[in-house]
């Protein structure tokens, strides 16, 4: 967002100093093709910065989606490997009955 911003105020200045190269910068002077000029702009600024912030936030949401999904693959892998040290605990209790009892 810093750098849209940036880059925003950037070329504000940019058509301020146009405008004033421009035109002697009276009041008087500005005339309709002046506010279509600025209503052109900031019709072209609405259209970049909705798609800007169409695709950083489809980036936000995909990066969220693979945190999401990493954390359920760490609680699965932790749930696998309880399941893992209990069996282990059945398979040791299993041997030592039949070292203790043969029949």
């Amino acid at each position: 967002m810093k750098s849209i911003t940036v880059i925003g105020m950037i070329l504000l200045a940019v058509s301020a100093l146009l405008f004033y190269l421009t035109t002697d910068f009276t009041v008087e002077r500005i005339t309709i093709s002046h506010v279509m000029g600025v209503m052109a702009g900031i019709g072209i600024g609405l259209i970049v910065g909705g798609m800007v912030g169409y695709v950083s936030k489809g980036t936000a949401m995909k990066a969220e989606a693979k945190r999401k999904e990493f954390k359920q693959l760490q609680k699965e892998k932790e749930e696998l490997e309880k399941q893992t040290v209990e069996m282990e605990k059945q398979k040791a209790e299993l041997e030592s009955r039949k070292f203790n009892n043969p029949y």
